[in-house]
């Protein structure tokens, strides 16, 4: 009997160490995978930490490159735009892509003034880009009045405009923001503008039909593939660079819509392409009046003095694009205006 319960006892003794390893095991496995987790979340912040240094050093390269153009003209075939070089700046040696420590990075600018600034730009100018975008009449008018009082000071809305009355009847309500456009996606906030106002691009299938006369058949969406990213942008210097804009942005000078096919001839060169090394860009916006018969005044310009960046950081396998937003404030001092990533 007493023989027995020994037994039992040792049976007992032995499922309880068996239970305690078994729980020891697991909380080592636990600790272990912590651990692991932990080591990997601190190496993803070192990975970020550098990706950003990498980043920001991206955008002090393109710094360094405008800062050495040297023409008295910005256009597409010099350095910074990406071109092969012009007699102003064959002599910059210019790297893409760029290795920073155990990482690299590549880089693109665009200069802003191609565009047209939306903040300065008016109502004719708003709905020149309408037309050209092939949008339906009844359109026209709501986008251009809605837009002028969403940047324009609160008061009474434009006749087919909107202010915050309007915008707090939405769900969700929001307010009228009343002041200059800061990115240009805050007009998806504007009455009227829907994505393929914005973007040229629709969200909904689409649907083909012939018109009928001005305007879209019933059923039919408007448009042409083209949005109001294609013409403005919230940054630039107010004038349009002619050796920069591309023909749907040329279009909107007044008076030039029918030479815009000429004005690229003239600057692209014998080859007909734009950033090559035969290019003749305008040295001064005056040689515009040879081609289209009249002055352009202080609507265009062949100097840009807003640019917009994009660098894309590599370290290993991970990657980010930062974008900045540059002003040349002189021929060598070109200050950051804003830093962020996608």
């Amino acid at each position: 009997m007493k023989t027995s319960l020994r037994h039992n006892s040792d049976g007992i003794a032995l499922i309880m160490v068996m239970c305690a390893i078994v729980v020891l095991s697991a909380l080592a496995a636990a600790f272990a995978y912590s651990m692991k987790v932990e080591a990997r979340l601190a190496q993803n912040a070192n990975s970020e930490e550098q990706l950003l240094w990498i980043g920001h050093s991206g955008v002090e390269y393109c710094q360094w490159v405008l800062a050495q153009e040297k023409c008295p003209y910005d256009s597409l075939n010099q350095k910074w735009a990406g071109g092969s070089g012009s007699a102003c700046d064959t002599n910059l040696m210019v790297e893409n892509p760029v290795q920073v420590g155990d990482g690299a990075f590549t880089w693109k600018i665009f200069d802003l003034e191609r565009m047209v600034n939306i903040n300065t730009a008016s109502a004719s100018t708003i709905q020149q880009a309408l037309i050209l975008m092939d949008r339906d009449p009844s359109e026209i008018s709501v986008v251009s009045d809605s837009i002028l009082d969403w940047i324009g000071p609160a008061g009474p809305p434009r006749a087919a405009g909107a202010e915050s009355d309007y915008y707090q009847g939405l769900i969700p309500p929001y307010y009228a923001k009343n002041a200059p456009i800061d990115d240009l996606s805050e007009l998806k906030y504007i009455k009227g503008v829907t994505e393929e106002i914005y973007s040229g691009h629709s969200t909904n299938p689409p649907v083909f039909h012939h018109k009928l006369g001005f305007g879209a058949a019933p059923g039919q969406s408007s448009g042409n593939g083209l949005g109001l990213t294609n013409f403005f942008t919230p940054f630039s210097s107010g004038k349009i660079n002619i050796n920069t804009a591309d023909k749907n942005v040329l279009r909107m000078i007044p008076g030039v819509e029918g030479m815009v096919d000429a004005i690229i001839k003239q600057r692209a060169g014998p080859d007909g392409m734009d950033g090559t090394e035969d290019d003749i860009p305008f040295q001064n916006a005056g040689q515009l009046a040879a081609i289209t018969g009249f002055d352009p005044g202080p609507l265009c310009d062949v100097h840009s003095f807003t640019y917009e960046v994009h660098v894309i950081a590599q370290l290993g396998d991970l990657k980010r694009e930062y974008i900045a937003i540059l002003a040349r404030t002189s021929a060598k001092d070109i200050q950051v205006l804003s830093f962020y990533w996608q």
